[in-house]
């Protein structure tokens, strides 16, 4: 046995379950005595798939989840091109996948694995996955709005007031007329107590949630909600459900859909039970293209995602973020990813080159390998590893040549069928309308502007004869809301009301 196999056995040896990535690679050669291993119980210490485009780091998100499935845990996947549904399907056989497992002398036995199609909103093939606006919260809805921090204090002060007033915020045309309110004279009184609401920022928060709407808000924010409790699940064998969120239909929104994946994780952190250390975790979470949700993102944005990262292990879930380069994540998340597996990276510009220095800084020094030489010559479905080991400690870095997904690595054959023969279909395929926010500002609209019927002896009266003493009107209690609905401000957003009412009458006919 080599002195490199002997390292690499011993760094990466496993008492427990565990994924198995592939051999290592020295001097140009396999060592089989080399076994590159991932502990289970180490995933929810987290993880980074990181690499330039082309050099496989969705077939090594493919292959992780497809182990972790077939030990009884379940994933959750951002399937960005529609490439990673064919999950659900047995792999051809005499492909390259069948070729990289006899070059690593594994079997290859062709399995397809428990998949539900999720889609956001409905948008594309896929089991609908909604949410209301206000259990989306003011930071990633503004996240969303590209909101500034001025602008993300007013989100939450409009959130908070509804509370506190009993108005559901359900979808965007809801919180629509609660911003028209606050922008009258009658509604920043309301306010006083809270704090103002300037009418610029107002104006900018509009504009922005017309180009939601029209950018797939619409479709997302509603109910039914999904409930987070559908994502941890296991099948019937007992294998791992994998939770494919299908996104190419929304590849041109990215910063919704990141964001969404965001909330995704933040409820399971909500809502999952605490679970300690655990032999393997119970949930893996992909998370794809992740430097679009760092982009452009506010420090209160940014906290919230750090905090949710670093305790979100103790509800036994593991998160994988899945970049071109490791310097795309703040430094705060990096810190949290203790498994790496770096594909190739390109040095075409000084950026780049500067980025690649950046890289080999955050890795272990290696006695066996120039690290500038190795991330710049890897191969396809080649990856530079370094894990967590059982007792917690960084494992050496590895020139490991990874095994080959055995389901298929194309995109399944009836997507939008195999949705609708889900259970969850049923539960989340049709869109609820109850009584929100614009409803009940709507009701208040008609009882305010309705006309006091006149008395039969006032109809009779005479033009010409002596105006009769009427007993002195009830003065009616103040109300701001209902000084407001009566405004020129109000009328301006009942005409919204009744345009928005009319076009779901429209939609349903």
């Amino acid at each position: 046995m080599s002195e490199f196999g002997k390292t690499v056995g011993e760094a990466y040896a496993v008492e427990g379950p565990a994924i198995e990535l592939g051999l290592g690679v020295h001097e140009g050669k396999l060592d089989k005595a080399a076994t590159v291993r991932l502990p289970l119980a180490m995933l929810t210490r987290h993880g980074l798939i990181a690499g330039a485009t082309g050099t496989g780091k969705t077939r090594t998100m493919q292959l992780l989840a497809e182990q972790l499935s077939a030990a009884g845990v379940a994933v959750v996947v951002a399937d960005m091109k529609g490439d990673v549904s064919g999950i659900a399907q047995p792999g051809e056989t005499g492909g390259p996948a069948e070729k990289r497992a006899k070059e690593l002398e594994q079997s290859f036995e062709p399995t397809g694995f428990p998949v539900e199609y999720l889609a956001l909103g409905g948008i594309g093939p896929g089991v609908p996955v909604r949410a209301t606006v206000s259990d989306f919260g003011a930071i990633l809805l503004g996240k969303i709005l590209e909101a500034n921090e001025t602008q993300e204090q007013s989100l939450s002060l409009v959130f908070r007031y509804a509370d506190e007033k009993g108005l559901p915020v359900v979808d965007l045309a809801d919180l629509r007329a609660l911003l028209a309110f606050f922008d009258s004279e009658e509604g920043k009184e309301d306010l006083r107590g809270l704090g103002g609401v300037a009418s610029a920022t107002i104006g900018v928060l509009l504009r922005r949630l017309s180009q939601l709407e029209d950018g797939g808000g619409r479709e997302f924010f509603g109910e039914p909600q999904f409930e987070i409790a559908d994502l941890p699940r296991t099948a019937a064998d007992g294998r791992g459900v994998i939770s494919c969120l299908e996104l190419p239909a929304v590849q041109d929104k990215p910063k919704l859909f990141s964001t969404i994946l965001m909330w995704l994780l933040a409820e399971l952190f909500e809502q999952l039970p605490e679970a300690g250390d655990l032999p393997q975790p119970k949930l893996v979470f992909f998370f794809d293209e992740a430097h679009l949700l760092f982009a452009d993102a506010t420090n209160a944005f940014l906290d919230s995602v750090v905090q949710t990262v670093r305790l979100i292990r103790s509800k036994g879930v593991g998160v994988f973020f899945i970049t071109h380069n490791s310097q795309d994540l703040p430094a705060e998340v990096l810190g949290q990813l203790g498994n790496r597996i770096q594909h190739a990276l390109r040095t075409f510009t000084p950026q780049d080159a500067k980025a690649l220095k950046a890289t080999i800084s955050t890795f272990p020094t290696s006695e066996f390998y120039d690290l500038k030489d190795l991330l710049t010559l890897l191969g396809t479905g080649e990856a530079a590893v370094t894990i967590l080991s059982e007792s917690g400690v960084p494992t050496p870095v590895v020139h490991t040549r990874l095994r080959a997904p055995v389901a298929r690595m194309a995109a399944a054959d009836d997507v939008a069928g195999a949705a609708k023969a889900s259970p969850l279909f049923a539960k989340y395929g049709n869109p609820l309308d109850r009584e929100s926010a614009r409803e009940i500002l709507a009701s208040r609209i008609e009882r305010s502007v309705k006309p006091v019927p006149e008395t039969e002896a006032e109809a009779s009266e005479e033009p010409s004869a002596p105006r009769r003493r009427r007993a002195p009107r009830p003065v009616a209690v103040k109300d701001p809301l209902t000084d407001f609905l009566t405004s020129r401000q109000g009328k301006t957003m009942q005409r919204e009301v009744i345009r928005g009412v009319f076009g779901m009458l429209r939609k349903r006919l």
